[in-house]
């Protein structure tokens, strides 16, 4: 057995792990709430939604998504009511993606969510624990992110 293996899953292995399993408790939770027409792709948009609206582009250099994939994802969204598209006050060239009523009902449904998800992780961890855990992890994806 070589030190890799001995290591257990790699990164990628794990962050993929943590990340649909975190999506299927929150979907589900917001399934139950009422949010049952959305599914997890959407989180590339909804994850990053501002009250006050955001760019499309902005929304893709989030998310790291490809522009056409967010712009699909924004279209979906503005069918089932959760986003419209509104010109930019600053650019009017520019259309800013803002939510509507229900897409921050949504918004504030999720937030709900992944607050109690975190606290049940930081409780199960310890407070520290789970504050270096994440700051390492925001370390380690914006490492990644930069090697792009």
């Amino acid at each position: 057995m070589t030190g890799l293996e001995a290591r257990g899953p790699d990164i990628g292995v794990l962050a993929a792990r943590l990340l649909f399993s975190v999506q299927r408790e929150l979907y589900a939770a917001l399934a139950a709430q009422g949010f049952d027409d959305i599914q997890p792709r959407t989180g590339a948009v909804l994850a990053y939604l501002r009250a006050d609206g955001i760019r499309a582009s902005e929304l893709s250099r989030l998310s790291g998504q490809h522009k056409q994939i967010i712009g699909t994802l924004i279209d979906d969204l503005e069918r089932l009511g959760y986003v419209e598209r509104r010109p930019d006050p600053a650019d009017r060239r520019a259309k800013l993606i803002c939510p509507t009523d229900r897409g921050l009902l949504q918004m504030r449904a999720a937030a709900s969510i992944m607050r109690a998800i975190e606290e049940r992780h930081a409780q199960a961890l310890g407070e520290p624990e789970y504050t270096a855990f994440k700051t390492a992890l925001h370390q380690v994806a914006d490492l990644q992110r930069e090697t792009r």
